[in-house]
């Protein structure tokens, strides 16, 4: 295939916006062997791995637990970088799907190694086989659905750690929970309407943290929870979007939650293209009823959280923004804090008011060019399918509560 058929940097943003990155076209197979050899190549000679999802909350606690080992990497290169970037006139990355293999990082002593719920087990997995006997491994900011799912790669990665902590505010299955904690692991899971994860790792880890680090957990907090009170947490979130997650790791390491002239620079060059796709993203935003709630559906490469934010001041209680990938974020508010229900029906999982999921409708690659030139069609009726099994059952609940107020009556 014609490598330029799926650059999508060379393409206008209202077809570029439609359609995955570049890595969505990238098979399985390669992307397992990069990994392996990525996790190989940074948990060679480590005294600690941090598995963590790729956000600005798992990044914050890798570093937090490299400034406990000593180990933080020297930010400046990756500053001095910048320029050359912002002097670049190429394409920019504004999707998950774009990345392709992670740029060589500089050696720690502590490994990063990222991961996602939905492959968390391959992390767990890659670690145990690769990183030498005796470790410390840390999992952060991730969530499994079901404790079959990590039982195989866990249990390798107790038996080859000298010690596995587990620092989440997701929503844990009870059982889930107690099945990871028996098979060792120091499972530390916080409040997920009062802590991120970054939080729980620093309350957590046995170490006195300067207030550089409190502040960054703080910040990190106000925007992972949505809370949006404090401007530099947008600033945190995108550049830990954007960049490398060795750069934002020794970054924030080392400036906390001000970061550097340079970085904010480069995340205002970013935010030209990202506010335009989140335009797009809005103008293709249909609004539909469910029940007591009203829903804003999109579909396109967007910012979710700023695209969700737009349809709630135009009315939306809830925004579900499909993307080109085959995955959807939903996002909730005051008025509907059942996202994570919602996301439960569709193979997906998170929080009440902030949650994702992929339908499992994707059989061949005609579904997604169905999906690609329907504008995500199968993809939304599905995930308002669910949204009408989580009104029926709202309905079900008041009517046995009014039911029982009734009975309660009538006995008085």
């Amino acid at each position: 295939m014609d490598d330029d058929l799926i650059d999508s940097g060379r393409l206008p943003l209202s077809r570029k916006s439609l359609l995955p990155g570049t890595g969505f076209f990238y098979p399985d197979s390669l992307d397992e062997d990069r990994a392996d050899e990525r996790v190989k190549e940074a948990a060679d000679g480590a005294e600690a791995v941090v598995v963590a999802d790729l956000d600005a909350d798992g990044l914050g606690c890798a570093a937090l637990i490299r400034e406990l080992y000593d180990a933080a990497v020297d930010p400046e290169p990756f500053l001095e970088d910048i320029e050359s970037r912002l002097e670049d006139d190429g394409p920019a990355v504004t999707d998950e799907d774009d990345e392709d293999e992670e740029a060589d990082g500089p050696d720690s002593p502590v490994a990063l190694v990222g991961a996602s719920p939905h492959n968390v087990e391959d992390a767990l997995e890659r670690v145990a086989e690769y990183a030498d006997d005796g470790i410390d491994a840390y999992v952060c900011d991730l969530c499994p659905d079901r404790y079959e799912y990590v039982e195989e790669a866990l249990e390798a990665l107790v038996a080859h750690a000298d010690s596995v902590r587990w620092f989440d505010h997701h929503q844990w299955d009870d059982e889930v929970a107690a099945a990871v904690r028996n098979a060792g692991v120091d499972l530390v899971v916080g409040d997920s309407d009062e802590e991120c994860t970054t939080d729980v790792a620093l309350r957590s880890l046995d170490y006195e943290f300067s207030e550089q680090f409190a502040e960054l957990a703080a910040v990190t907090r106000d925007h992972d929870l949505w809370i949006r009170e404090d401007v530099r947490s947008d600033d945190l979130a995108d550049y830990a979007y954007w960049v490398d997650n060795e750069e934002y790791v020794a970054v924030v390491g080392a400036y906390g939650a001000d970061l550097p002239e340079e970085a904010l620079a480069y995340v205002e060059h970013r935010r030209v293209e990202k506010g335009k796709l989140i335009d797009l993203a809005v103008s293709r935003a249909e609004f539909k009823h469910v029940g007591e709630w009203t829903v804003g559906v999109t579909y396109g490469r967007c910012s979710q959280n700023e695209v969700a934010e737009t349809l709630r001041e135009q009315g939306a209680d809830a925004a579900v923004i499909v993307k080109p990938a085959g995955s959807a974020s939903i996002r909730g508010s005051e008025g509907f804090e059942r996202a994570h229900e919602v996301a439960a029906y569709v193979d997906g999982g998170g929080h009440p008011r902030a949650a994702g999921c992929k339908p499992d409708i994707y059989d061949d690659m005609l579904d997604y060019a169905n999906h690609w030139s329907t504008q995500g069609n199968a993809t939304k009726r599905v995930i308002l399918a669910a949204f009408e099994r989580v009104a029926e059952a709202v309905e079900e609940t008041e009517a046995a509560d009014a039911s029982e107020d009734e009975g309660v009556e009538t006995e008085l």
